[in-house]
């Protein structure tokens, strides 16, 4: 009588492989989170970069001057034709709420909340987004040439 080979996998070797994976992946777990908060943290400052990045480009298309003002966890995107400074009520604006899409995100302040020329220049300033899970910063930064970079 011919035996059959069975191939195939025993109970304890399953059991020990399934074991392996639940260490590997309780190791893993807090590795991956602090990872995921530090994608966050560098997706909201690019969404800040480009952010103020087109108002930069809206005052040079628009030749108006475009103020970004930062409050809490908000920012407002303004357009200032007005010489004073001021705003009338043909303004457009643009409010963004950084804890939509980043909820562990802070925007602790802002030394001076930045203006954008039609010239294409700017009044230099920092921004800096700091992660409430790691404790991490990131800074944009804008010059007054009006370029806009994270550091």
């Amino acid at each position: 009588m011919k035996r059959l080979n069975k191939a195939g996998f025993t109970l304890i070797e399953l059991m020990i492989v399934i074991a392996i994976i639940g260490i590997v992946s309780a190791i893993a777990a807090p590795n991956f989170t602090n990872y995921m908060a530090e994608r966050r943290l560098s997706g909201a400052a690019r969404m800040v970069m480009s952010d103020l990045m087109a108002a930069r480009q809206k005052a040079v298309t628009q030749n108006n001057r475009f103020s970004v003002t930062f409050s809490g966890t908000q920012y407002t995107i303004l357009d200032d034709d007005n010489d004073n400074g001021s705003t009338d009520s043909g303004e457009m604006t643009e409010v963004r709420n950084i804890q939509t899409d980043y909820y562990d995100v802070t925007i602790p302040n802002v030394t001076a909340n930045p203006v954008f020329y039609p010239r294409g220049t700017a009044s230099g300033t920092t921004v800096t987004l700091t992660s409430s899970k790691t404790g991490k910063s990131k800074k944009v930064v804008v010059a007054i040439t009006g370029r806009v970079k994270i550091e």
